[in-house]
């Protein structure tokens, strides 16, 4: 399978930033569907370029999934190394407004396995100052 062109940097930032206002106020409009999708999209992206490897698995349901973090492969089933969240909460984490550790302890994202906080290490993303 062909390797995916890597996220440009600026075009990762122009989306985040679209869902900026959404992210960080809790009664702010839910920005137009294609808007978050491709804000989490693009993120994804650089989160699997930043963090290379397949043992752990980022899910963001609706808008996508990514392998990433070196260490064991995963082949079959359902992976050992899970993080799952909603699109804005992945946003905010992208963002750097909020901490990984934080959002795992209110319960907004779910880290499964060993591996999994090993994500942490790429958050933020973006600089979006």
């Amino acid at each position: 399978m062909p390797s995916r062109r890597p996220p440009d940097p600026a075009e990762v930032r122009a989306a985040l930033l679209t869902v900026v206002d959404w992210v960080d106020e809790p009664d702010a409009p839910v920005p137009p569907r294609p808007d978050r999708a491709a804000a989490v999209r693009l993120s994804l992206a650089v989160l699997e370029q930043v963090a290379p490897g397949r043992s752990v698995e980022v899910r963001v349901p609706p808008f996508g999934a990514v392998h990433c973090v070196d260490g064991p492969r995963h082949t079959r089933g359902t992976p050992p190394n899970v993080v799952e969240t909603d699109p804005r909460t992945w946003c905010a984490l992208a963002l750097g407004r909020l901490d990984f550790d934080a959002a795992v302890a209110s319960g907004a994202v779910s880290a499964s396995g060993h591996r999994a906080g090993r994500v942490a290490d790429w958050l933020p993303l973006v600089d979006a100052s």
